[in-house]
């Protein structure tokens, strides 16, 4: 992402008389697809975005980082180490069966920048055009892996991946990687003055992904309120991330040169030297008061610069809104649904929650309402939160029982009626009878060493299953609590993961609590496993109590 602008690109456009209606197309809300991966030969007849590999955005990644390390240290737009990213890129693309060609970075890019580099997969209506790009070049001070090799693997691995899967297309994908954005959007610019009126308008959406691996980072939508925004601000409203606007960005990537000619666009970003705030800490994790990316134009931009969770979900999002505008069959309307977890236990007397998602299947999204048509014990309500969604939507069933509700295990009948069908799932619920203590305490203090596990154990004397989720509450006094991996083992000899170690930094453990999924009995040994995988910091155990 560039620092500041040469040239605002309104201002730009305007003098050359190129500035056209803002007015993005509109577009509806898109559906949350089912995440599966298609055979690479056979044509898709439905949504289905596949999940990207994260595993080989980072192997693209080390080869930025390795042409960078072979052409001092960088990937400028005017230097060799640019134009080895463009054949890097270019060979994989064509090898895919991509259609590719070099666009001369002119006029008005710097002396001597590298090309553009665009990409058109075949199929498709060609008066349609779903573009995504990305910038390719980098400061001079450093390789630029996160700014914005980022984003140019990420648009890579997605371009390869809809070229392995080889879906039925509906509409025409285009790919752009920019050169010359980091001395003021000047690449993608001159693409897109390059353009007749009557190409541009063919473009119905442009997607930019520039520092999608902040370190730091957050999740970010470029003009998130808009319908050119609707699939990616769905894609993370589904993982329940809260994405936001992203100021820090405006007007200073490569959708600017789109928008400023009329074309609807959004993207994605993670953050650059802006400073992360705390309430973004609280929902995003990472460290308030620093920057999203500490290493911003500087040398130490390298694949130590990445975080992988916020990368990964990037691709993920680009597929998602690739998948949801140009794949699959534009006739038929339909949708399914299920519920997640498909079982669980309560004791009588409390709540028990599970998450109905709705998927829609074909065509375009469609009104589900929510209703159990069968199943349900007596003495108990069943609430749905919301009670009608939009297909690729969720609504939390809350059933709340009695103590007079009769112990047994019930299969409950939820039904989605929608507009063009009506689709049920069924969720097993287990109710145990009421009485008796359910809370188990061992507070004798265990000491925590570096790279030592310690195991602390109670014996639950409760009868029937355990209430999934089984609550544990957790005090550690540990000044690391990143160090810790820990785990709970039921009777039944199952381990369950509740905390995993690692972190870019360092916080008191103090006392925690869990929600644990299980599916077991509740009497017998419980144990906590706690164990500290680095050196340096060290504590003990204080408490621990489960409540099954």
């Amino acid at each position: 992402m560039r620092r500041t602008a040469v040239l605002t690109a309104t201002v730009a456009m305007a003098l050359m008389g190129l500035v056209a209606s803002a007015t993005p197309a509109t577009a509806q809300a898109p559906p949350r697809s089912t995440w599966h991966n298609s055979s690479p030969t056979a044509p898709l007849t439905a949504l289905a975005p596949p999940d990207i590999s994260l595993q080989n955005i980072k192997a693209h990644l080390d080869q930025l980082q390795s042409i960078a390390n072979s052409n001092g240290g960088t990937r400028r737009s005017t230097g060799a180490g640019y134009t080895a990213s463009v054949s890097y890129v270019e060979q994989k693309l064509q090898a895919a069966g991509y259609t590719t060609r070099r666009a001369n970075c002119t006029p008005g890019c710097s002396s001597g920048a590298g090309p553009d580099l665009i990409a058109d997969w075949p199929g498709g209506d060609e008066n349609q055009v779903i573009m995504s790009g990305a910038h390719l070049d980098s400061v001079s001070a450093g390789p630029g892996i996160n700014d914005n090799g980022s984003g140019s693997s990420m648009l890579l691995e997605v371009a390869l991946t809809l070229a392995a899967q080889h879906p039925t297309m509906t509409k025409h994908v285009r790919f752009g990687w920019w050169s010359d954005e980091e001395q003021g959007l000047l690449g993608s610019r001159a693409y897109v003055n390059s353009l007749s009126s009557a190409d541009r308008s063919k473009i119905k959406q442009y997607l930019n992904f520039d520092m999608v691996g902040s370190p730091n980072g957050g999740y970010f939508i470029n003009n998130i309120t808009t319908a050119a925004a609707a699939d990616l601000r769905a894609f993370y409203n589904n993982l329940g991330l809260q994405p936001e606007e992203n100021t820090e960005g405006a007007n200073r990537s490569d959708d600017a040169s789109f928008r400023n000619a009329g074309i609807a666009t959004s993207g994605v970003a993670a953050g650059a030297s802006d400073t992360k705030t705390s309430a973004q800490a609280a929902k995003w994790g990472g460290t308030a008061g620093r920057a999203y990316d500490s290493c911003y134009h500087r040398s130490c931009d390298t694949t130590a610069n990445i975080n992988d969770t916020i990368l990964d979900r990037a691709g993920d999002a680009l597929a998602y809104a690739i998948w949801t505008q140009a794949v699959g069959t534009p006739t038929g309307r339909d949708f399914s649904i299920n519920a997640n977890p498909a079982s669980g236990s309560v004791q009588a007397g409390q709540t028990a929650t599970t998450t109905i998602n709705t998927t829609t299947t074909s065509g375009a999204a469609q009104t589900v309402n929510l209703t159990t048509a069968s199943g349900l014990p007596s003495g108990t309500t069943a609430n749905f939160n919301p009670a009608s969604v939009t297909s690729g939507g969720s609504s939390t069933l809350t059933l709340s029982t009695s103590t007079s509700t009769p112990s047994g295990t019930y299969a409950i009948t939820i039904t989605g009626a929608g507009e063009t069908a009506s689709h049920a799932t069924t969720w097993t619920l287990t109710v145990n009878g009421t009485g008796g203590n359910r809370t188990f305490t061992n507070d004798t203090n265990f000491t925590i060493n570096d790279f030592a596990t310690i195991n602390s154990s109670v014996t639950s004397t409760a009868t029937g299953s355990a209430v999934s989720p089984v609550q544990v509450s957790v005090t550690i006094s540990h000044t690391c609590a990143e160090d810790l991996q820990i785990r709970l083992r039921g009777p039944s000899g199952t381990y369950y993961t509740i905390d995993s170690s690692g972190g870019t930094s360092c916080t008191s453990y103090g006392t925690r609590t869990y929600s644990v999924p299980v599916t077991q009995q509740a009497s017998g040994t419980w144990t906590l496993q706690v164990t500290d995988n680095y050196q340096f910091d060290t504590g003990f155990l204080d408490t621990w109590s489960v409540t099954v």
